[in-house]
């Protein structure tokens, strides 16, 4: 029976990682083993260089985590947390067909598609169609640019957009990665590290934002003329 929650247990492990950043003394390593994610993805979450505009998801709220596991932790940096136990049912997932998308978001999937093409080549495809709900021949026209709303796409994550959750996307990214041969780990990294390069570019300095290029220069002459006057009346 397949369950609609990840192998960690949590339904949205990186708004809950957002959650559990803002709102607790937790050390990065507890969040990370808690949520399944990586602590370079936490730190870049910290940093706001990933998931900008995710909302966090308390875990408390959703009966994932309880408040005295919580209090357990965040007094032993060495603790682990540990996931409530749900009464509830796991919810069936369809083996089959495609995936269901609400009304209101059928009209994002081309935005999803173009941010796959662009940022992950790496993303089959047969994922694409899987993690957006999409078919092939859009992919294609988007890819070729030949789609009828080609001009108003703008590439979105499909994460944001709620078309699938963080964690099918980043497992697509790390299936379509070790098709390819190359290790998933060191990929993620040195694209964060490309990220944080292009928001933080080399060369510039506190120091030059702060000068704004004033010249001074010009008040030089009536500081000079203003000593010389005080300097004669001081003598009568």
């Amino acid at each position: 029976m397949a369950s609609a929650q990840t192998v960690t247990g949590l339904l949205m492990p990186k708004a809950s990682a957002v959650w559990l950043i803002d709102n607790t003394g937790l050390t990065f390593s507890q969040i990370a083993k808690f949520t399944g994610l990586t602590e370079i993805e936490i730190e870049a979450l910290a940093d706001g260089d990933i998931g900008k505009g995710l909302v966090g998801r308390n875990p408390i709220e959703h009966n994932e985590l309880t408040r005295d596991e919580l209090s357990r932790c965040e007094g032993d940096a060495a603790a682990e947390l540990k996931l409530s136990k749900s009464s509830l049912p796991p919810i069936k997932s369809r083996a089959k067909g495609p995936r269901y998308t609400p009304v209101s978001k059928r009209g994002d999937k081309p935005d999803a598609v173009a941010y796959i093409i662009k940022n992950n080549p790496e993303i089959t495809d047969a994922q694409i169609v899987k993690l957006v709900g999409t078919t092939k021949p859009t992919i294609t026209a988007i890819r070729e640019r030949t789609h009828a709303s080609m001009s108003s796409i703008k590439p979105r994550h499909p994460a944001d957009l709620g078309l699938c959750s963080w964690q099918e996307f980043d497992k697509a990214i790390e299936k379509g990665l070790k098709a390819q041969g190359k290790d998933p780990e060191a990929v993620k990294a040195e694209r964060l590290a490309q990220q944080q390069a292009a928001n933080n570019p080399s060369g510039s300095s506190e120091s030059e934002d702060n000068s704004g290029g004033f010249d001074f220069s010009n008040f030089l002459g009536d500081a000079a003329a203003f000593t010389k006057s005080r300097s004669g009346t001081d003598s009568e």
